[in-house]
């Protein structure tokens, strides 16, 4: 077999996501692109997809890659001579409850905001458009016409034919069968022809890893982690249905279902909610277009709605019961980018049923990005650095696979926690709070306290799209915070410590900010990318002349640390993950300095202790550090804690705050708080596509210090003028409630989305940031303008402002008591 002995790249896996990645390379000129296919092209789960190519994502760059795929596919035909089967026949999304049509409602408004066409759906309507469905029970739905269907396995072999036309070798049959490794990055794949008559070595810069449900095993030969896990997925295929025309995709999620007419003949497949996930004792080496033992006790409570929901089935013959697998990852977004655990290997994998839809847009994002050494915009959502190590364990990856399938089609309310695989990462306070009536949710594995249960009530979540059981319980630990004092755990934040001779001017070239600052200050910035985007967003304090501690959100601790680790070239500096080392309790509101002085003798004046220093205290009869920042915009501390000592902090706190009043609060109130200040949200406010500067940020970032990354993109912007303003929103009808992802509307026209949203207790109204154009115009020219937001298809007045509504002078943090009064008052 002659395969070359050198390639620039190696990709692992043949299915339409390799094939995808190899053409899109292709087509930037990488000539020496090699991929390595175990058996056929498409005979893992390419093969059997159902192949339906829906539009609208959950975020806007992720509909873009989504409506990127359905242009490609349209095209592909010409380009390469092999039919994609792609057909634009719209789909229908039908609810059968009032809360399911106000999500259907609110991706409405969402396909808006994203420029995807959209139209609200009455029951007739529905049943104008699908005479084949019964609408009883039928609340409404929408329509999404530019959806469509494809045939996925033809859709693969056309990128593979375009990536070999711009000479990419794809072969198959050929095994990868281990995977050579110096330090951070792999060498090159040892590999086996699948008869054994031949085998070799490719030498290689990087690899791909694309491959799908092997990608968790191929992932740990390359020294990475690849969380997901195989599920069975179930369809039936008809009998040809005489009659039967082109139809558009139908989806009914409330009874997990969805249909696709196919020449003649009915697809209906499942999402049901407990899924049974396979493949737990490896994969056979011999799996190839193999279908997985029939279940049908399983898929017959489905298929008995969908015969009452369409009863032409009743009548139909099933051709095919199919049952195949499919890979699933813990948060039901695929993985995508540079894997953290080694330098040049790259991961696609992990589709969760959409990888036909996601393909395309995936390879392109991939490929740029491979090519630049940067992401080309904002791919938070599928980024692989999102996975915590913990999740590769297999024990959990089999009970998480067991939910994720079915949320698919689960309603997505706002707020909703995972069921499964779930108390794994406990903060040193966990039985204490779950003893104070915690209701706890995840995040990144960590239990956390979201909100606080009265005595008497229920705890646990009742989900809805209005105020669920929790609103007035976080109404009160909010009103706690502004106007008493509230404390609550902030311990899963990530803690980093940057210790080494060279702490200082590293931070100084990572960081926007100026870390030449002395021993006990609080330095609040960011990282920046090249072009001035947030790569993440920080609170760093000077321990020492040698060490820094960086706090980081608890979800981006791996991603933050792994962009340290990569720009930290040979200079002399040790980066350590100490997250678990300390507790940290929040003590925020007017009254946490009257708190913390009954417990310490420590001085917490603002003499003494200022807005943003950190002091080592006795606490009790322990020992703490006292950090004083707030990301509620009230007078506060962060309490740092040795594990072995939180217990008792804990405790000293809770009794001593009893005197005063003080409220145990969760991260539902820490975020209502956070954004009523206008502080902004990583991940949803700011991310590695806005610019620092029209995030409103600029005051971190200190540009008369020379030599940190993003300078010039920084210098750049402050020459051209803003190109968009992050708006602080407040609706002006106290009923609706915001998220995120609701269309702002400026003048009558669409001109944004909302990026972040919750509820603000003490404004007395739902709070909504989100970015606004303003090439060109002034601050007042922004403000000049008629705001409104779309919530689930109504228009809601906004007042917006560009200084945080609470507090704009920021007295309440720096405890000056004659404003703080004016402010309460």
């Amino acid at each position: 077999m002659d395969l070359p002995t050198q390639a620039r790249v190696v990709i692992i896996g043949g299915g339409v996501v390799g094939c995808s990645v190899a053409y899109h390379l292709a087509k930037l000129g990488w000539s020496d692109v090699v991929l390595l296919e175990r058996k056929a092209l498409t005979s893992g789960t390419t093969w059997h997809a159902a192949g339906l190519i829906g539009q609208l994502r959950a975020s806007s760059n992720m509909t873009k890659l989504a409506r990127y795929s359905a242009e490609l596919y349209t095209g592909l035909e010409a380009e390469t001579g092999v039919a994609t089967g792609f057909r634009q026949v719209g789909s229908i999304s039908a609810a059968l409850t009032a809360e399911r049509l106000e999500e259907l409602h609110r991706q409405a408004a969402m396909a808006r905001a994203f420029g995807v066409p959209v139209e609200e759906l009455s029951p007739d309507d529905i049943k104008a458009r699908y005479p084949h469905l019964s609408v009883e029970g039928v609340t409404g739905g929408v329509w999404l016409p530019t959806d469509g269907q494809a045939d996925p396995a033809n859709i693969a072999l056309a990128l593979a034919k375009g990536a070999r036309a711009r000479g990419a070798r794809v072969q198959e049959r050929v095994r990868v069968s281990g995977i050579a490794k110096a330090g951070r990055r792999v060498t090159g794949v040892d590999w086996v022809a699948d008869d054994g008559s031949a085998q070799g070595h490719i030498a290689c810069d990087m690899i791909v890893n694309c491959a799908g449900m092997w990608g968790h095993e191929v992932g740990r030969m390359a020294g990475v982690n690849v969380p997901l896990h195989a599920c069975e997925h179930f369809y039936i295929v008809t009998e040809p249905i005489e009659g039967l025309s082109q139809l558009p995709v139908l989806r009914v999620p409330d009874e997990c279902t969805y249909y696709k007419e196919d020449a003649g003949k009915m697809l209906v497949g499942a999402f049901e909610p407990h899924s049974k996930p396979w493949g737990m004792h490896g994969i056979s080496p011999d799996f190839e277009f193999d279908q997985l033992p029939e279940d049908f006790d399983h898929f017959e409570p489905i298929l008995e709605a969908a015969c009452t929901r369409m009863p032409m089935l009743a009548e139909a013959g099933i051709h095919t019961f199919f049952n195949g697998p499919e890979s699933f990852t813990p948060d039901d977004a695929y993985h995508l980018g540079l894997a953290p655990q080694m330098d040049n290997v790259w991961v696609a994998a992990g589709f969760n049923s959409i990888g036909i839809q996601s393909a395309g847009g995936a390879g392109h994002a991939l490929s740029l990005w491979m090519e630049a050494g940067e992401k080309p915009f904002d791919l938070g959502d599928v980024d692989i650095a999102r996975m915590q190590p913990f999740q590769g364990n297999k024990t959990y990856l089999f009970e998480r696979s067991k939910e994720t399938l079915g949320l698919l089609y689960a309603d997505h309310y706002p707020y909703r926690q995972k069921a499964t695989a779930r108390g794994i990462r406990r903060t040193p306070f966990h039985h204490h709070l779950l003893n104070e009536g915690a209701v706890m949710g995840e995040a990144a594995g960590w239990e956390r306290a979201n909100w606080f249960a009265r005595e008497g009530q229920e705890r646990e979540y009742r989900y809805s799209w209005k105020r669920q059981n929790w609103f007035e319980n976080a109404a009160a630990e909010h009103r706690a915070i502004r106007e008493n004092v509230g404390m609550y755990d902030m311990s899963s934040f990530g803690k980093l410590r940057v210790e080494g001779p060279d702490a200082e001017a590293f931070l100084n070239h990572v960081g926007g900010g100026d870390f030449s600052v002395p021993v006990g200050r609080i330095v609040y910035t960011q990282f920046l990318n090249s072009k001035g985007g947030i790569e993440a967003d920080v609170t760093v304090t000077r321990l020492s002349e040698t060490a820094y501690l960086v706090v980081t959100p608890a979800a981006t601790r791996l991603a933050d640390q792994t962009w340290m680790e990569r720009q930290r070239g040979d200079r002399s500096v040790v980066i350590t993950d100490v997250t678990a080392g300390e507790g940290v309790l929040a003590v925020m509101g007017p009254n946490a300095r009257r708190v913390l002085q009954a417990v310490s003798p420590a001085d917490f004046s603002n003499a003494a202790n200022p807005f943003g220093t950190a002091q080592e205290i006795e606490l009790g009869m322990g020992l703490a550090r006292a950090h004083r920042v707030s990301y509620v915009g009230e007078l506060g501390w962060e309490i740092y804690v040795g594990a072995d000592m939180a217990g008792h902090a804990f405790e000293v706190l809770r009794e001593a705050g009893r005197a005063h009043g003080m409220a145990l609060c969760g991260m539902h109130a820490m975020d209502s708080c956070r954004i009523e200040k206008g502080f902004r949200h990583f991940g949803h406010d700011i991310t590695s596509e806005d610019h620092v500067l029209e995030a409103g940020l600029g005051f971190a970032v200190k540009t008369g210090k020379p030599g940190f990354i993003g300078r010039d993109a920084v210098l750049r912007k402050k020459d051209e003028g803003l190109a968009a303003r992050l708006v602080q929103f407040r609706l002006t009808d106290p009923e609706p409630l915001l998220y995120h992802n609701e269309p702002i509307l400026r003048d009558g026209e669409i001109v944004g989305y909302v990026s972040s949203g919750n509820y603000g207790h003490h404004l007395g109204g739902a709070i909504g940031m989100g970015y606004v154009p303003c090439r060109g115009e002034s601050a007042e020219d922004v403000l000049a303008s008629r705001y409104e937001i779309d919530v689930a298809g109504t228009r809601v007045r906004a007042e917006a402002s560009l200084r945080p509504i609470y507090d704009p002078q920021g007295a309440r943090v720096r405890g000056d008591a004659e404003a703080i009064r004016d402010t309460a008052a």
